[in-house]
């Protein structure tokens, strides 16, 4: 009996819903392995691939960069494990998602006061597309 099945590019996407092509990318930029290919060319992936893709899915749900993704990945894999660096890397993008949410609270500010000088009728005249055209 084999105790590591394979699965098919399409298998493992369902499994992980994780999209095919995305699966090719991960691939290509080398945060994926490759999988062994059967005899007619199709990919084979393991245990551990599905592992890894559900790993890399979670973590870009959380928003990490593919860059501190590879990074997480390094770090989990065991050889270089040390919990202060993934909650500084945590830190750092908690810090950026913060920035982020206070620009977007500013955005919101900006076009919810556009929105308040906009009569909506049917005028040619319109504030929000006058303040957009504005150089």
């Amino acid at each position: 009996m084999n105790t590591n099945p394979r699965l098919t590019i399409g298998a493992l996407s369902e499994r992980t819903e994780v999209n095919i092509e995305t699966i090719r990318y991960y691939e290509r930029i080398g945060i994926l392995p490759n999988p062994p290919r059967s005899a007619g060319g199709h990919r084979l992936y393991a245990k551990e691939h599905t592992q890894r893709l559900v790993f890399i899915r979670r973590s870009r749900q959380l928003g990490f960069s593919l860059d501190q993704v590879r990074e997480l990945l390094g770090l989990s894999s065991g050889r270089r494990m040390t919990c202060a660096r993934v909650k500084n890397i945590t830190e750092q993008h908690i810090a950026d998602i913060r920035r982020r949410v206070k620009d977007l609270k500013r955005l919101e500010r900006v076009l919810s006061e556009l929105t308040s000088q906009c009569r909506g009728d049917e005028l040619g005249e319109c504030p929000i597309l006058d303040a957009l055209a504005r150089t």
